[in-house]
């Protein structure tokens, strides 16, 4: 997945990433088929593919998120960008879910929450960045409905770009608090990775917030040592019995105003 979301980001014309993307895609089906050798990573793919009985559909569409990224630059709606964010860290989430177990079936409709709601917390952040490399994954509807010119988005951050990003995070809001309840439906050696992983993201999305949405003077992120803390916090909390049933993410600094209207629509299908 690392290797595949690399051909789309990196430097390279538009024709040379179509075809390694379909290589790609040639090589996971002779992966799948039992043929390995067209890359070192592809024994070890196929053999978690085969344990985890991990649905191969996933790693096709996580392509296809792919070749939208090298043809799309724009979304005109929400629906549209749930999609995308669908084949990009949906697909992330829905695979992990069956390496870290679960027997729930709500568990993988949660797994496909939190990947979105993960993929939007990086859109959040990288509004500036992203424009300045000719995407725009915020929805025109949204900029539309905030006065926003697709100018505006290489910063630096207004009053109207505040509203905008904070609408966006009452979004990725919504979807980690559904998705949280995916920390007790997997796997029990699973569910401190899990637990992890979401504080980690959440809290980057806290932090933005903190920061009044100036995600354009710098970029925001977590310190390693925070990362390690999270970590270890997991890990020792793991060896009591039902310590993941306590708070999974971050604390918000304060509360926000919700911007009016449903903000989240599920994937059709």
């Amino acid at each position: 997945m690392r290797l595949i979301d690399d051909v789309s980001d990196e430097p390279g014309d538009l024709e040379s990433k179509r075809q390694a993307l379909a290589r790609w895609r040639g090589l996971l089906d002779q992966a799948i088929g039992g043929e390995t050798s067209g890359h070192a990573v592809l024994p070890a793919l196929a053999d978690t593919i085969e344990r985890f009985q991990i649905p191969t559909r996933y790693f096709h569409d996580l392509i296809l998120g792919a070749e939208m990224d090298l043809t799309v630059s724009t979304y005109a709606t929400f629906d549209r960008l749930s999609e995308y964010c669908y084949r990009v860290a949906g697909t992330v989430g829905l695979t992990c879910l069956h390496v870290f177990g679960f027997s729930d079936p709500k568990a993988p409709d949660l797994a496909e929450r939190l990947g979105l709601a993960f993929q939007l917390t990086n859109i959040i952040r990288d509004v500036g960045s992203d424009y300045a490399i000719g995407r725009s994954y915020l929805p025109q509807e949204d900029l539309d409905r905030f006065g926003i010119s697709a100018e505006e988005l290489r910063g630096p951050v207004s009053p109207q770009l505040q509203e905008l990003l904070a609408f966006e995070a009452e979004r990725a809001w919504q979807m980690y608090q559904e998705g949280a309840a995916l920390v007790s439906r997997v796997n029990a050696d699973s569910r401190a990775t899990l637990w992890a992983l979401v504080r980690t993201y959440s809290s980057l999305l806290a932090r933005i917030e903190e920061r009044e949405f100036d995600v354009f003077s710098a970029r925001i992120s977590l310190s390693s040592a925070e990362k390690i803390q999270y970590l270890l916090t997991a890990g020792l909390a793991a060896r009591r019995a039902g310590w993941w049933k306590g708070d999974v993410l971050a604390k918000r600094s304060r509360n926000r105003r919700r911007t009016g209207g449903p903000v989240v629509r599920r994937r059709a299908g």
